[in-house]
């Protein structure tokens, strides 16, 4: 590795360490933006200098963030943020073959390598924040009425709440919590990559070419994984709040999956950018009723492969 190499890499774990340290304070939406974008500059050192410059800003920022935060901060932007951005950098540069027939890490795996880190990753939070549900729902009872007191106030349109719904709405929050951690750490892991992908591809430092995401298929392992994960939760417990960060990111990948399929089957119809725009509109005005139907549709092109009998010859582009 050169000097400049080591030293980019170096600058990119700096700036990731400084964001995700101005995350922590600030207007709630400009914590939510810089939260998002925390790990963009390992992503952008992984796919331009390479997963081995990856893996040293992801270092770097770790050791700044317990220098200035704590190791516990550390550890969470450890698993969460920097070992997410080194696997998925080097996912996305694995090849095999060579010249034309040369194959390329699917895209769908990766998307499916994501979903298992940030399961993981929440699960790891959820050990923090508890050894067990009575200490979690404790936990939870305390962010629950900071929020109400500190943040709900300064929100347009927010609600009145009273002191004795608070235990009610822990509780409620406490069941949400490992899926929604998941879903937003796996929607951090793939927006910088693609962010990434992008600024690379543009820059003409990306070794592979640009995948057709439409045509990505998970892997048939996480039906399973997701099928597992939806039935554990159930059982309650800590062991069934663990499980739910699974079900939530695994739940994501196949609404993914379904969105992947709705790309791939409107290609050449006339009518493809009313149908994908109404879709889109459908996910802002209805998120969760139109992403388990993408989701249920995701699970049915993973299971039955039905995908192929809609092709409608070569694709218009990348989408």
């Amino acid at each position: 590795m050169s000097r400049n190499t080591i030293f980019l890499s170096l600058g990119a774990g700096l700036i990731s360490a400084i964001v995700f340290a101005s995350a922590t304070t600030g207007p709630m939406l400009a914590r939510f933006a810089l939260f998002l974008l925390t790990p963009l500059s390992l992503y952008l050192a992984g796919l331009g200098l390479g997963p081995i410059a990856a893996a040293l800003a992801g270092i770097a920022a770790t050791a700044i963030v317990a220098f200035i935060a704590q190791p516990v901060a550390a550890l969470i932007y450890g698993v969460s943020e920097a070992l997410p951005a080194v696997l998925l950098c080097r996912q996305a540069l694995l090849a095999r073959g060579e010249g034309e027939g040369r194959e390329w890490f699917p895209v769908g795996h990766m998307v499916a390598t994501a979903a298992l880190m940030a399961g993981l990753s929440a699960l790891l939070i959820l050990v923090l924040m508890g050894a067990d549900v009575e200490a979690l729902s404790k936990a939870m009872k305390t962010f629950v009425e900071t929020f109400v007191k500190t943040e709900l106030p300064g929100l347009p349109g927010a609600p009145t709440i009273a002191p004795e719904q608070i235990p009610q709405i822990a509780e409620v929050t406490l069941r949400l919590l490992p899926g929604a951690l998941a879903l937003s750490i796996m929607i951090t892991i793939l927006l910088n990559l693609w962010i990434a992908g992008r600024i690379t591809l543009a820059s003409g430092r990306l070794e592979r070419p640009w995948p057709d995401l439409s045509a990505m298929t998970l892997p048939s392992s996480a039906s399973f994984v997701l099928a597992a994960a939806l039935a554990i939760s159930f059982v309650g417990g800590f062991v069934g709040l663990a499980a739910g960060a699974f079900a939530g990111s695994y739940f994501f990948a196949f609404a993914l999956m379904g969105l992947a399929v709705a790309h791939f089957v409107t290609r050449g119809s006339p009518w493809r950018g009313f149908t994908l725009a109404g879709l889109y509109a459908m996910l802002f005005v209805y998120s969760f009723s139109t992403t388990l139907i993408l989701a249920f549709i995701g699970l049915g092109e993973t299971l039955l492969g039905y995908r192929a009998a809609f092709s409608r010859g070569p694709p218009p582009g990348h989408s």
